[in-house]
């Protein structure tokens, strides 16, 4: 499994809104993606840091994703963001949540 990690200054007081505008307008987009598993979502307590990881069954799927979709999540942040989503990609290589173990345990073959 392969993680996206994606760091995000929010514009103030849209904290509120996040949640809609991560399921009405970014998660419809994700969840076309080939490979796509799953987006977890963390709002620091300033309420204006938040993180987004997304879940990819292969860096492939991310990999395309980045090329061809995310420039287009770009273009819908910018309205609800401050400055340049950062990016960051990981491998994952340990989980306890048993959902995220099976493609764990698959990876150490």
């Amino acid at each position: 499994m392969y993680a996206r990690h994606v760091t995000l200054q929010l514009k103030r007081g849209i904290h509120r809104d996040f949640p809609r505008i991560m399921d009405q307008e970014l998660l419809p987009l994700l969840r076309k993606q080939k490979g796509f598993v799953h987006e977890l979502v963390f709002l620091a307590p300033n309420q204006i840091e938040a993180v987004a990881i997304s879940l990819w069954e292969e860096q492939e799927h991310a990999d395309k994703f980045n090329r061809e979709v995310y420039p287009e999540i770009v273009k819908i942040l910018q309205k609800y963001t401050e400055g340049t989503p950062m990016v960051k990609n990981f491998d994952l290589q340990f989980a306890t949540v048993p959902t995220f173990q099976s493609f764990v345990k698959a990876m150490a073959v």
